[in-house]
């Protein structure tokens, strides 16, 4: 800048300064002193005396812009969000429960979901959007619908082949390199997780082999419907996954674990994902089936050759999802009663062995402000204490159990519960309110004591008064626990027995099963 100046007022002396260039050119620095630089004369020399302004019209010399001298503005960054398996296993309304529930709010299936973040990765474009070849004839409005679902059935299998593969080289086998697990450990965490890739593959290859020049599938039903059965190997998988996300859970605190799995999720490969996000994966996947059979039955025409394969192969697919879902159920349930303490060999009852089935099972509080564990089994409700033995995790029953024949169930009006958590709200006048509670009791009070519970929230309260309601409305020839309240949610145990175990996320008040 001053340089330009300098060669202006040699080639103009004595001209007066454009006020568009006084403009332009920065004022000069003050002294770090803080005091005013006077103006410096040359010996001999006059004091510039400032001529009066005059408009010189434009000019054409350029002229650097002015830079401030303080510091760029910072940037807020962006949060990046990850799920911690929680979740469990959930499906979407729609989807159904698979392997233990646990009711979060959120369905089985990607959900995920929830943030549930699910990973993603890989081309999310459409079939119209990836062949744009014109057709001799061109399709219905209701061909194109099919074709979007079969491209989204493919689409899908490669992203998985893709994540199982990934999986494989970028954990499993590290981690056995490595040697900070244990054989029985990686097989426990990982279980048959090694033979689903070929499945998958198999079923990519023959959709990509029966795609035609011009993008489209005609027949996808026989394809599917000769598939299907394979997938009967994800019942092993399905039936480990409780016992491998607790064990994983307690691996992680270890530091060879945490450090490599930590190292893993801030790699760019894992896409900031957690390990249990990927193993998953082939739960969320398994619950797709019938969804994507179905919506693909429903854009396909009646006289069309695939409507019959297809038919069929969606009532097989429902067939084989049921039974691993009532499988894995049963999985989960003994996994819980296992691991059941009992300190006094009275509270062993019987409802709890009989159990094939835990409806749900969450944390909640009592009116000590005590966090305890409850569970709610097929045929009893059993409160607990978390406790740890050896580095295994347990649950202590905490007072008598309570068989479902003799439950009552009150729902009961915030502030209805007095809370006893301080010497202040002891003291207090009426002492302090509970919000969010309901009592479960003995229908015959002399055998055993009543628990006042206490949920976070009013949504998680609605979804423990509904399963305890169903539950125990469910049972052949019982009479019902409570009235039903007209904020009760309007669910069933179907439903219910749809969802899954939470493992996306970090836990929630409930789980249901």
């Amino acid at each position: 800048m001053e340089k330009s100046e300098a060669i202006g007022d040699e080639m103009w002396p004595g001209r007066a300064p454009d006020p568009r260039e006084r403009a332009d050119t920065p004022a000069p620095l003050p002294d770090p002193t803080g005091k005013k630089r006077k103006q410096q004369v040359t010996p001999g020399e006059e004091p510039r005396i400032p001529q009066p302004l005059e408009d010189k019209g434009p000019r054409h010399k350029r002229v650097k812009p002015v830079l401030s001298s303080g510091p760029p503005p910072k940037g807020t960054p962006l949060q990046r969000l990850s799920q911690s398996i929680q979740r469990s296993m959930s499906f979407r309304p729609e989807s159904s429960r698979l392997f233990g529930l646990s009711r979060r709010g959120s369905g089985m299936g990607p959900g995920p979901s929830g943030p549930s973040r699910r990973p993603r990765g890989g081309s999310c474009r459409l079939w119209t959007e990836t062949f744009q070849r014109p057709a001799p004839e061109p399709l219905c409005d209701r061909e194109v619908r099919r074709q979007e679902v079969i491209f989204e059935l493919t689409t899908g299998e490669q992203q998985l082949v893709k994540d199982l593969t990934l999986v494989k080289k970028n954990y499993y086998e590290p981690m056995q390199t490595l040697a900070i697990l244990s054989e029985t450990e990686l097989q426990q965490i990982f279980g048959t997780l090694d033979d689903l890739i070929p499945l998958h593959q198999d079923l990519l290859s023959q959709l990509q082999r029966a795609r035609q020049e011009d993008g489209t599938v005609s027949e996808a039903g026989r394809i599917l419907l000769g598939w299907l059965p394979g997938l009967r190997a994800y019942s092993s998988y399905c039936c480990n996954q409780v016992a491998a996300k607790v064990l994983l859970d307690h691996k992680k605190r270890a530091r060879p674990v945490g450090n490599f799995l930590r190292l893993c999720q801030e790699s760019n490969f894992s896409r900031r994902l957690d390990l249990w996000n990927f193993l998953d994966l082939p739960r969320s996947r398994l619950v797709k089936y019938p969804l994507l059979l179905r919506e693909l039955l429903r854009h396909t025409a009646a006289e069309h050759p695939d409507w019959a394969p297809l038919q069929e192969a969606m009532t097989l697919s429902q067939d084989i999802v049921g039974t691993i879902n009532r499988k894995t159920g049963e999985a989960e349930c003994g996994y819980y009663r296992q691991r059941l303490v009992y300190p006094d060999e009275a509270q062993r009852a019987p409802g709890i062995s009989r159990s094939r089935l835990l409806h749900c099972h969450g944390e909640l509080r009592n009116n000590k402000g005590q966090r305890l564990h409850v569970f709610l089994f097929e045929e009893a409700l059993v409160v607990t204490r978390l406790v740890t033995h050896e580095e295994q995790t347990g649950f202590q029953v905490y007072r008598q159990p309570l068989p479902l024949d003799q439950l009552i169930l009150d729902d009961l009006p915030d502030g209805e519960a007095r809370l006893r958590t301080s010497i202040r709200g002891a003291f207090a006048p009426g002492g302090e309110r509970a919000k969010n509670a309901f009592r479960v009791r003995f229908r015959e009070p002399a055998l055993g004591q009543a628990h006042t519970l206490q949920a976070d929230d009013a949504f998680n309260k609605q979804q423990w008064l509904s399963c305890i309601r169903q539950a125990v409305d469910g049972r052949p020839g019982r009479a019902p626990a409570s009235p039903p309240g007209p904020e009760a949610a309007d669910c069933s145990l179907a439903p219910l027995a749809r969802l899954s175990l939470g493992s996306r996320r970090a836990p929630s008040p409930m789980d249901v099963s």
